[in-house]
């Protein structure tokens, strides 16, 4: 069939449409199919923790090494308050045992003098001779027993004396090695959000609360700790009950923690990827939605990390906790809430939509 002179034109005006913007006529257009399900994190090309490896090191190294000295600070405060008040039982014995040695010295002269034979030899019948043998020797017991109590005073005042001065001295240490590294993980963070800036990725400023300013008052239950007070070394030697792979039981105490005080949303934990905690056993994402990785947290779901992540800084020592990330933000036991930028602009690597927990 021929077509007329108006549709031969008409149709030539299609076809040059369907050439040059790939318009179809029939058929679903590739904006009309279904979208992508939203990467979860450490599926999206990173390593699900927002930053390089070099960063997620000098971070874990940072904030390991600070919480480790100022535990050991603490430590050392509560040893030298110890010690200060056994000095101050020693001070108060030693009057009391200088006094009784006087005393000692003093009966020794009056009763011998003339010395141990001269007394006894001076005595009028052997009555009165063993007498005072007897009372020479008892004399010379207690002399005897009053100076080596005395001595044994001094030498313990002395020793914790010493003892103090050493505390003093290892709290100066650790102060000094707690400002150097919060100085390292600042700096690791100051040249990671630099280099995002330049690149042009969106970040958070220090000053913003990541999400609000509410928070949990909860008190979480505490983490087993060695006799001395420390966390004891631990591997990835229990089932991670998130995924097939495995976690550290302080990892599993912590989640365990959380869900138990309402924090009871999706959360996925042990995950293969080059660097962080998550190949450890030691860290776990907690989704901001209750039942996934959605997209960027608004309104509930917003405050249910702002939450969450306040729930783990509130019992970061009882826990144990490293490091938290919620919003772009970065939460250092060192520095508090720092700007945390690096992910891939989606909000598993920007933290948009999931707390992510680094355990010790």
């Amino acid at each position: 069939m021929r077509l007329d002179p108006v549709r031969r034109r008409l149709a030539i005006v299609l076809a040059l449409l369907v050439a040059t913007t790939g318009l179809a006529l029939t058929g679903p257009t590739a904006a009309s199919a279904a979208p992508s399900p939203l990467a979860a994190p450490g599926d999206s090309g990173d390593d699900g923790e927002g930053g390089s490896k070099t960063l997620v090191e000098q971070l874990e190294a940072a904030s390991k090494g600070f919480v480790e000295a100022k535990e050991t600070l603490e430590s050392s405060k509560k040893r030298q308050q110890q010690l200060a008040t056994k000095l101050k039982e020693l001070e108060t014995q030693l009057a009391p045992k200088q006094a009784a040695l006087d005393e000692i010295v003093r009966q020794s002269y009056q009763s011998g003098r003339l010395g141990p034979m001269a007394a006894i030899l001076t005595a009028d019948s052997s009555g009165s001779m063993i007498d005072r043998a007897q009372t020479l020797s008892t004399i010379g017991v207690k002399q005897d027993r009053a100076v080596r109590d005395l001595k044994d005073s001094k030498t313990q005042q002395e020793q914790a004396k010493l003892a103090i001065d050493a505390e003093i001295r290892k709290q100066e240490a650790q102060v000094g090695v707690m400002a150097k590294r919060k100085t390292q993980a600042e700096n690791a963070l100051k040249a990671a959000n630099a280099a995002s800036a330049a690149a042009g990725s969106s970040s958070s400023s220090d000053d913003e609360t990541g999400g609000g300013s509410s928070s949990s008052s909860a008190v979480s239950g505490a983490a087993p700790r060695n006799s001395d007070g420390s966390l004891p070394s631990e591997s990835c030697s229990v089932n991670d009950p998130t995924t097939s792979g495995c976690i550290t039981p302080r990892t599993l105490n912590a989640m365990k923690e959380a869900q138990k005080d309402g924090f009871t949303h999706f959360v996925a934990c042990f995950r293969t990827q080059n660097s962080g905690e998550h190949p450890k056993g030691r860290a776990c994402d907690f989704a901001a939605d209750k039942n996934g990785f959605g997209g960027v947290a608004t309104g509930s779901s917003k405050t249910y990390g702002t939450n969450l992540a306040n729930y783990f800084i509130n019992n970061s020592s009882r826990l144990g906790v490293l490091y938290v990330i919620w919003f772009r933000r970065i939460w250092l036991p060192s520095s508090g809430w720092k700007a945390y930028s690096g992910g891939n602009g989606d909000p598993s690597s920007d933290h948009t939509n999931h707390v992510h927990l680094s355990m010790r």
